[in-house]
């Protein structure tokens, strides 16, 4: 039964065909049984076969079909043919015009429809009539098919066009979301990239200092050697975990599997990173004000990435024998960060360039970062030598 209905979706001509053939058949047989005289019957076939014609071919070429239908009925009229199963074509016609058809073919039909009546009962008047209302009356009788039939082809025709106003609103709402798709990939992507700057930056800039300070120790001090060498094999771990973790969202986006690797640092991991910085020979003073409370996970991390940064470039090009020092403030209404050094000041530059390498990780990076939160940040060298680093976070309860 599937079978049977596919073929009919795909060879509607063929189907119009079939029943246009049962039509003319059923129409010879009424000719041949019926009291036709010889001259009407001899009228009367190519009508009826002009008619069938018009409902085979309907749905292929339906305005010139309307056409074809309105010549023979014309033609009936004119030869004074009786009315036949025939005549049901010229209903089947206003309909599929009504649906499908263009616009002038679709008020042509309309016409047609309305008219249809009174010309029949002008041609062939009804004998019982005496009266005009009983001319009315039948008249009206005669129309109303007609009109329900293109009133019904009509409303197909609204449905179909509101059904295809619906796909193309689900296509454009579907190109939508695939562009705000993609626009989230290109966001999320950068913010990987922006990680992965940080961690290598800070992590492998503390193994370079380490290694050029147990290269330097190496004979006069084995110990402390040792010590650097240990802190760059924990560095260097610490790194690979994050490291992972990224490549981890990179390759599969699945919060649970990415649960397997370490989770983003906060503000409390703030403090083992001024630890890390100390070992790695920068002298930083690292303060608390107000009462630490739950946050945002973004703002944590930003203001976590904003310190490593802003140590990282101290120790990259404050200078020697160059110290910093680090203070939260927790306000009622926000998180405050003041990262300063008393360098020579050398990161200015290299903030306002794009950052220590040159690729816009700088201090465009934390803006970037504030932004996203919807903090602001003040970044300048200080008066009397050094740079300076000033934010504020909005503080909002943590969901």
């Amino acid at each position: 039964m599937q079978r049977l209905y596919a073929f009919i979706r795909r060879h509607p001509t063929w189907v119009d065909s079939f029943w246009a053939v049962v039509l003319l058949g059923i129409c010879g047989v009424q000719y041949v049984l019926g009291n036709y005289p010889a001259h009407e019957r001899a009228a009367a076939v190519p009508i009826a076969v002009g008619l069938c014609t018009a409902v085979a071919l309907r749905r292929r070429a339906p305005e010139k079909m309307l056409v074809l239908t309105a010549v023979m009925g014309l033609a009936q009229l004119a030869l004074d043919v009786q009315s036949s199963l025939a005549d049901f074509a010229m209903l089947l016609l206003i309909y599929t015009v009504a649906a499908v058809g263009k616009r002038w073919a679709s008020r042509f039909a309309l016409v047609g429809a309305l008219s249809a009546g009174t010309l029949a009962q002008l041609r062939w008047p009804e004998p019982t009539v005496h009266n005009w209302v009983q001319e009315v009356f039948f008249t009206v009788v005669l129309t109303v098919p007609f009109v329900l039939a293109w009133v019904l082809g009509d409303s197909m025709s609204t449905r179909r066009a509101y059904l295809a106003q619906l796909e193309e609103r689900a296509a454009r709402l579907e190109k939508e979301r695939e562009a705000q798709s993609k626009v989230a990939v290109a966001g999320e992507r950068a913010r990987i990239a922006r990680e992965l700057h940080d961690v290598v930056a800070h992590n492998v800039s503390v193994m370079v200092v380490q290694a050029d300070g147990a290269a330097y120790v190496m004979d006069a001090s084995p110990d402390q050697a040792k010590q650097a060498l240990e802190t760059i094999s924990s560095t260097g771990r610490q790194a690979l975990a994050e490291m992972r973790r990224l490549l981890g969202v990179l390759r599969t986006g699945d919060a649970q599997e990415s649960g397997e690797y370490v989770p983003q640092p906060d503000v409390e991991q703030i403090q083992e990173l001024v630890d890390q910085v100390r070992t790695a020979g920068l002298t930083v003073d690292f303060q608390v004000e107000g009462t630490p409370r739950p946050l945002p996970s973004g703002v944590e991390l930003t203001a976590y990435r904003i310190v490593q940064e802003a140590l990282t470039n101290t120790r990259k090009h404050g200078g020697p024998d160059v110290g910093a020092s680090v203070r939260l403030v927790y306000f009622d209404d926000g998180l405050g960060l003041l990262v300063e050094d008393d360098g020579r000041g050398a990161a200015h530059e290299l903030y306002t360039d794009g950052g220590a390498d040159g690729q816009g990780h700088g201090l465009i990076g934390m803006r970037e970062r504030i932004g996203m939160v919807g903090g602001t940040l003040d970044a300048g060298p200080r008066p009397g030598g050094g740079f300076r680093i000033s934010a504020l976070l909005p503080l909002r309860p943590a969901h």
